[in-house]
């Protein structure tokens, strides 16, 4: 491919553009030609990261599902043990409401995009991914073209270095959301997701790659990410430096049981300027996690979790005579498992979350009422060094190194309590531990989902056979106009459950692959009654 020449917009299963974030917006590239450094740039800028979604149109009495929900994967957030149906108010089932839409998810149905009220909508984000991953497959080839070309080898670097970023961190959500967790034992033959890295159309339909293959290309893109971002400062935490390539690194290296190398990622990313945020400074009202908080490493997309749980903000209207919070009245909550996880003292537990109705509800980032306060978080794809410190912890007690994996803990828990209580867990007590304080910590960030999935298939400490998700189930009572509670859904351990806890590619993927790609049989899911 020559310098001016078109760059095609290649996806693996469709073609087009992605919106993206309005932050990107006043930068994007209009054509689609690409002569110079900086136009790759702004092609970066404008179309290869995650749409930022307007929360004024996908409030929760408004969030549309009808050709599928402009959000980030808003189902990540209630699949988990973290939250909970709540349902409020003279309501039954009403369409555009979180418990309907995703209530399927909720109840780890056969089909999770078929809403309880029996209606399909489509899964956008397996599209969205690829979309982006094929315009970043062009700038990754385009940039490596210019270079015996451009005197602006900077900039080429620093485009290079965003673009293998972003393409790893697809491929991560991707095999995540649609494969099988990395098991050391099995992911040379696990199914993954279709890898494709090359900028030309391929003539041929695409399969699942292996779990390895997707995870190895990952590697392969961050550490030459690190390389390309060597001593380039981002601009803020909306743009990728060094230290968002390692923290994603040790990350990584941490899912595939790779502890020394998640040791080494994790360092370099703490060699950087950031720090973690002392809880005992925080007032009411502050914003914990923003995009200009010291902890925050990189920020992008939007906040699925503000239009996906209970807002604080009060939307009556008249109904059947009888005045009720429409707003309120069919969405998620945050589970009482989780709030029974913090100690006393432990200032996340006022800090993090809020209380709305009768109902504790996240407050870690702003309200979806302020969708357009500039410091907002874009939670759909966020690191913050908190994870980082809990990833090294980890991978060290992994190793058995437990005093060291307590020495980085207190870095984390001495800010978020007056006075941090001892550790005195070790072994395989201490990786519970460990693993408690990442849910505590990291919770409504889109990692628990995934953490869980980990954990299961882990060599060295997986979880217990008998480990289950209860997710209580409601009803509705017509004559009174009030819910009730009636049984629960019951989700058991990836090894016991598996096809539940890998999200189907969507139909029209397969379709238009002619079958190469398969999807596992996802049971009906019975309500259960003891």
């Amino acid at each position: 491919m020559k310098k001016g020449v078109l760059i095609y917009i290649f996806g693996v299963l469709a073609l087009g553009l992605g919106a993206c974030g309005d932050f990107l917006e006043e930068y994007s590239q209009n054509q689609r030609y690409a002569t110079t450094a900086q136009d790759l740039d702004e092609l970066l800028r404008g179309e290869c990261f995650m749409q930022w979604t307007n929360l004024s149109s996908n409030t929760q009495e408004t969030m549309s599902f009808s050709s599928g929900l402009t959000m980030n994967y808003p189902w990540l957030h209630v699949m988990d043990d973290d939250a909970e149906e709540f349902v409020d108010g003279g309501l039954a089932y009403t369409s555009n409401y979180p418990r309907n839409v995703l209530g399927s998810f909720y109840h780890w149905g056969a089909d999770p995009f078929l809403t309880l009220e029996n209606d399909q909508y489509r899964d956008n984000d397996w599209e969205r991914f690829y979309k982006s991953i094929g315009v970043l497959n062009s700038i990754i080839y385009m940039a490596d073209e210019f270079r015996s070309k451009e005197e602006d080898i900077e900039l080429l670097n620093r485009v290079e270095g965003e673009a293998r970023f972003l393409r790893a961190g697809y491929y991560f959500l991707l095999v995540n959301i649609y494969g099988m967790p990395y098991c050391k034992a099995t992911a040379s033959r696990d199914a993954g997701v279709p890898l494709k890295i090359t900028e030309y159309i391929e003539d041929k339909y695409f399969s699942r790659s292996s779990v390895e293959a997707v995870y190895s290309q990952i590697v392969t893109d961050l550490k030459r990410a690190a390389v390309c971002l060597e001593g380039i400062v981002p601009s803020s935490t909306l743009r990728v430096g060094k230290v968002a390539a390692n923290a994603l690194l040790s990350r990584v290296y941490l899912y595939m049981e790779e502890y020394e190398a998640c040791i080494a990622a994790a360092d370099e990313a703490m060699s950087g300027t950031y720090s973690v945020m002392d809880l005992n400074s925080w007032t009411d009202g502050q914003n914990v996690i923003s995009w200009t908080s010291p902890e925050t490493i990189f920020t992008q997309g939007g906040n699925a979790v503000v239009s996906t749980f209970l807002s604080s903000s009060n939307v009556w209207v008249q109904q059947n005579g009888n005045w009720v919070e429409q707003a309120q009245a069919l969405s998620y909550q945050v589970s009482e498992d989780l709030l029974q996880c913090y100690d006393d003292g432990d200032l996340r537990r006022t800090a993090f979350f809020k209380n709305s109705l009768h109902a504790a509800i996240p407050d870690k980032y702003k309200t979806w009422a302020d969708y357009n306060d500039n410091d907002e978080i874009g939670a759909d794809f966020l690191i913050r060094l908190p994870e980082v410190i809990l990833n090294k912890a980890e991978a060290l007690a992994m190793l058995n190194r437990d005093g060291d994996a307590k020495t980085e803990l207190q870095k984390l828990r001495s800010k978020r309590f007056a006075l941090a209580p001892a550790i005195t867990e070790t072994g395989g007590a201490l990786i519970d531990f460990i693993r408690d304080e990442r849910r505590r910590e990291l919770c409504f960030e889109g990692h628990r989902w995934f953490d869980l999935r980990r954990y299961a298939v882990n060599s060295i400490h997986p979880l217990p056979d008998n480990f289950t998700i209860r997710h209580r189930n409601n009803a509705y009572e017509a004559n009174s106009q009030t819910w009730y509670e009636d049984g629960y859904y019951k989700l058991n351990a990836y090894t016991r459950d598996r096809a539940a806890w890998i999200i189907p590619i969507p139909n029209y993927a397969i379709e238009f692959n002619r079958g190469e790609l398969q999807n596992e049989i996802r049971p009906n899911r019975e309500l259960q009654r003891d």
